[in-house]
């Protein structure tokens, strides 16, 4: 197949890649839609419709899971409900206003600020706070790592 239409691809993919960890970016969904348009335009002779309705399913669980790791990392950290919805709020609004500091700031505070609410001690929070920081790093590692393996696929299918 043409090397221009698999360079073409290959860009749309790692911007995508890009955006596993800069919020601005549609991530996953830029590599997905890189399967799509190298799908259409070779006649999907690399790979099959299956394939893709396999990647689809991926991205939205994967969507699904990085929208919530924060909170789960919270809450393995001992945080209750508050701190739970706590991370999860905070971290949809910090990403509302600040971007990607505002995400990582957000969640931290929004799980510290629940459970000092739900009455813990300023120590519990800071835990529950530190669970969610590393529950957020942890989606987005799992972001980037399937990114890579979407990336990886798609060059085995197209090179083969």
């Amino acid at each position: 197949m043409s090397v221009t239409l698999i360079v073409v691809t290959l860009i749309i993919m790692f911007v995508g890649l890009a955006g596993t960890i800069l919020p601005m970016l549609p991530g996953l969904v830029l590599i997905y839609a890189g399967f799509l348009f190298y799908g259409f335009v070779t006649g999907w002779i690399a790979y099959g419709v299956w394939a893709v309705l396999f990647w689809g399913l991926v991205v939205l669980g994967t969507f699904a899971v990085d929208h919530i790791a924060g909170s789960i990392g919270a809450r393995k950290y001992g945080a209750s409900r508050y701190g739970f919805w706590g991370s999860f709020l905070g971290a949809f609004a910090g990403l509302l206003i600040a971007n990607l500091p505002g995400l990582i700031i957000g969640a931290f505070f929004g799980a510290f600020c629940g459970e000092l609410i739900g009455g813990k001690s300023a120590h519990d929070a800071l835990r529950s706070g530190k669970g969610a920081l590393i529950g957020l790093l942890a989606g987005t590692l799992f972001k980037v790592t399937v990114g890579l393996v979407m990336i990886g696929t798609f060059l085995w299918w197209a090179l083969a």
